[in-house]
């Protein structure tokens, strides 16, 4: 059991003592697994359209609402931008910009290689994030094969694209980070994105502050 689903499992009265999957359902009396994927089964859609996975396809993935969070299912491609480092450059990402959206609390461009954010659409008649109650900071739960990471809204992509995240969030899940070929094909990664002032990670750098509120939001919107 990972550490967020330990103290998830915990405040809703589960058997913190076993591992957490989705065949645990019949023998704990709340699964925050299942349960999450029970809220997430159904899209009460709050996109005014539809987002592709990459520039070019056909749009097909939704920004559906919860109370209090927003979420989307897609594919995932890693996001190299902002603070040059040894695996995020102009060697290794032929598309790499050494800006981010947000700036860490010295003003400098995020750490992809190190910090687990999000790349959020930009503003569209489609979907407005900062109208949605979203922000630079917003912790957002990423979902893959039963494993979580809590990440950061932290940057800005192309308004009609969804899906993509730093070289951090897919390493912490296991895929290839590798901007070039790694990533997750496929719309097979949930995520979710804590709307309100209660869901921003100040200073945005602190993973360790990303995980406490995504833990307390998250515990809120399974109860």
């Amino acid at each position: 059991m990972t550490r967020a689903w330990l103290a998830v499992a915990l405040a809703l009265g589960c058997d913190a003592s076993a591992p957490i999957g989705p065949d645990d359902a019949a023998t704990d009396a709340v699964d925050p697994l299942a349960a999450l994927q029970a809220l997430t089964a159904h899209c009460n859609q709050v996109s005014n359209g539809l987002f592709a996975l990459n520039g070019g396809d056909t749009p097909t993935v939704p920004i559906c609402g919860l109370g209090g969070a927003v979420f989307w299912r897609a594919d995932m491609d890693v996001d190299c931008d902002g603070t040059q480092t040894t695996q995020c450059n102009a060697s290794t990402d032929p598309d790499y910009q050494n800006q981010t959206a947000a700036v860490d609390s010295q003003g400098n461009p995020l750490d992809a290689a190190n910090l687990p954010y999000v790349v959020i659409p930009g503003k569209s008649s489609k979907f407005d994030y900062a109208a949605a109650g979203l922000k630079m900071g917003s912790v957002v739960l990423v979902l893959y094969k039963n494993q979580i990471v809590w990440a950061v809204l932290g940057d800005v992509g192309p308004s009609g694209d969804i899906g993509e995240a730093s070289y951090a969030t897919a390493a912490a899940l296991g895929v290839n980070p590798d901007p070039k070929v790694g990533g997750i094909d496929g719309p097979d990664v949930l995520y979710v994105a804590f709307t309100g002032a209660s869901g921003v990670v100040s200073p945005i750098e602190d993973h360790a502050k990303a995980v406490s509120v995504g833990e307390a939001r998250l515990t809120q919107l399974l109860n």
